[in-house]
């Protein structure tokens, strides 16, 4: 059974998850850019006395805010076909974006407690979500979305140890909550990845073809990157993350080898993807060469924020808001290609062009910002009246 929205609806801003969800978080992703990009350039500051600093505020708020803001409305849309079951809408899903939006707003109040409530509210925002989530899987018994559901409540876990950091509650909570959020962010892109993109690519490339996939490849996947994760955030071994991570890179890579096909270049909605998920592969080589050579650790970092997970939500936003709104998929708005170029290009303005001309380096990160802020504002252009207005199919 597949679940669908209300069709004939003026306004379906309450009608499934990705609506409102896409929406903020495709505008914030503009704003929180433009607000970093103002403190870089002018000095700026959180308001005097907030207990939350300005990179942990980016971090936080590009893996909590914007990131997470696309995984919910992407779950909350797709768990409705995988159980059949209907998922969170109307004024309770209002009422979940509600707490996510006031979360953003509170490190910008100028009140010596708006970092708690912040806090409150975040953790709220997460919980209420893990549970709009387990619902369904719950009703219906399909236990085998658990492992999706658990990256999720991880991510809770993750904002927890963050939040206790920043009270001096856990020591390094700050750096335990951030990268266990980026990591498991990472290994949930590579799981809907694997079910996704060699699907989409077969469906969408107007001729048959059958891509390949390895169970082995599949299993040992999964296997390293849960002991990256250990050596590289709790552990804290250099050497064995630097291993791991290379071999993630050289087992990935091969993935997508497997699913290369031609006819991907002339499909923004699959080469968008399919460079996404290349970008977690070159996140993972940074990863591994920052320990053998002298490279800044950050390119990894980007690598994986700015290329992989940056143009893979930008493209899962693309194309599932065309697909659950009535529209062809097969035939998206043209635009579209000149919005993933322009992302494309920032990455490689943020991770590339530093490794060739490190004497430039604000530079291509100003440059990078601006084109970030470019692709998401024609993102909302284009998909607002989408993502407000109801069903086009009638």
């Amino acid at each position: 059974m597949q679940i669908e929205e209300p069709q004939n609806y003026r306004i379906g801003l309450h009608h499934l998850g990705f609506r409102p969800f896409f929406l903020l978080g495709g505008m914030f992703a503009v704003v929180a850019v433009a607000i970093w990009l103002w403190i870089l350039s002018y000095q700026g500051s959180l308001p005097r006395g907030s207990s939350l600093g300005l990179l942990q505020w980016h971090a936080h708020e590009m893996l909590f805010g914007y990131t997470l803001a696309v995984i919910a409305g992407f779950l909350l849309t797709a768990e409705g076909n995988w159980t059949g079951v209907q998922t969170l809408h109307g004024a309770p899903l209002l009422m979940l974006a509600a707490l996510w939006l006031l979360a953003r707003i509170m490190p910008f109040v100028p009140h010596a407690q708006a970092i708690p409530v912040m806090a409150v509210l975040d953790l709220l925002f997460n919980s209420l979500l893990c549970i709009a989530l387990l619902h369904p899987i719950v009703k219906v018994r399909q236990w085998k979305h658990l492992a999706i559901w658990s990256k999720v409540l991880l991510l809770l876990a993750a904002n927890v140890m963050f939040y206790l950091g920043v009270f001096n509650q856990l020591d390094e909570g700050v750096r335990l909550g951030l990268y266990t959020a980026l990591y498991i962010i990472v290994s949930l892109i590579m799981l809907m990845g694997r079910r996704v993109i060699p699907f989409f690519i077969e469906k969408g490339v107007g001729y048959p073809v059958s891509l390949i996939n390895h169970r082995w490849l599949d299993l040992s996947s999964l296997v390293l990157l849960l002991l990256f994760i250990i050596v590289e955030v709790f552990v804290v071994s250099p050497m064995y993350a630097a291993i791991t991570a290379a071999a993630l890179a050289i087992l990935h890579a091969w993935r997508l080898v497997g699913w290369y096909t031609n006819g991907i270049w002339k499909k923004p909605l699959l080469w968008s993807l399919y460079l996404g998920y290349a970008w977690l592969v070159v996140g993972f080589s940074l990863k591994a060469l920052s320990y053998w050579g002298t490279l800044n650790p950050m390119l990894a970092v980007h690598a994986f924020a700015y290329g992989g997970i940056g143009m893979l939500t930008l493209g899962m936003m693309a194309r599932v808001a065309l697909g659950h709104t009535g529209r062809d998929v097969f035939n998206p708005p043209k635009v579209l290609s000149v919005l993933f170029l322009l992302l494309l290009a920032g990455a490689v303005m943020r991770v590339v062009m530093p490794l060739l001309t490190s004497g430039s380096y604000a530079m291509w990160i100003m440059f990078s910002q601006l084109l970030w802020m470019a692709a998401f504002a024609g993102f909302v252009l284009v998909y607002a009246p989408m993502l407000v207005k109801g069903r086009v199919d009638g």
